[in-house]
């Protein structure tokens, strides 16, 4: 049996093309021997400082579910980080955004008081802290989501993406692994990129 892959996977929840690659994320973890570290990064604090407001942010509307993001990966793991993210996506499709946060915990089957913390700034360093561990790696032209995954000597070796849309299943998700795999094991690369076709596609 192959010897398992462990993958760094950082996200802002509030980011459609996110939610899209880490859903093939997971169909790769039924293709090939990889597990995933779900972790947070926050586009809050990446646009921090700029004059323009790229995410169209009202108030704290991006901390709050990251903040429970924290919340939940510091108290409960990140395999229960990454049942929330699930549970947001979800919601998030639905239209739904009402009380979005407690939602996303119920839907997950994790404590629905975590809602709580999405309105202080409690776990406001922990969510900082995860997000500059992604930038330190990745660099800071990037924005969600960042994966790490093992280098040709075992060093983490991270990139911004993949932006992808719809979800890659099957033996498809499995090629694009292996070719992000084919790429992180070349010293220097740095960027392939083309415009996104169309609005994401969540089928």
């Amino acid at each position: 049996m192959a010897e398992k892959v462990h993958v760094d996977f950082w996200f802002d929840p509030s980011c459609p093309y996110t939610w899209i690659t880490s859903r093939w994320l997971i169909e790769v973890t039924a293709v090939r021997p990889v597990e995933v570290r779900w972790r947070v990064m926050s586009l809050s604090v990446l646009n921090e400082g700029r004059d323009d407001n790229p995410e169209g942010e009202v108030g704290d509307s991006l901390w709050r579910p990251v903040r429970v993001c924290a919340a939940v990966e510091q108290q409960l793991g990140s395999e229960a980080l990454g049942r929330f993210f699930t549970g947001m996506g979800e919601v998030l499709q639905n239209g739904d955004w009402g009380n979005m946060e407690a939602q996303a915990l119920a839907a997950a089957d994790l404590p629905v008081e975590l809602a709580e913390v999405a309105g202080s700034t409690e776990y406001d360093d922990v969510v900082r802290a995860s997000h500059a561990e992604a930038m330190n790696l990745v660099g800071p032209d990037v924005g969600s989501p960042v994966i790490a995954v093992p280098g040709p000597d075992g060093e983490r070796v991270a990139f911004f993406g993949p932006v992808v849309s719809p979800t890659p299943r099957g033996e498809l998700a499995a090629r694009l692994w292996d070719g992000l795999l084919l790429v992180a094991g070349v010293p220097g690369f740095a960027e392939i990129k083309r415009t996104r076709l169309g609005e994401p596609d969540f089928s």
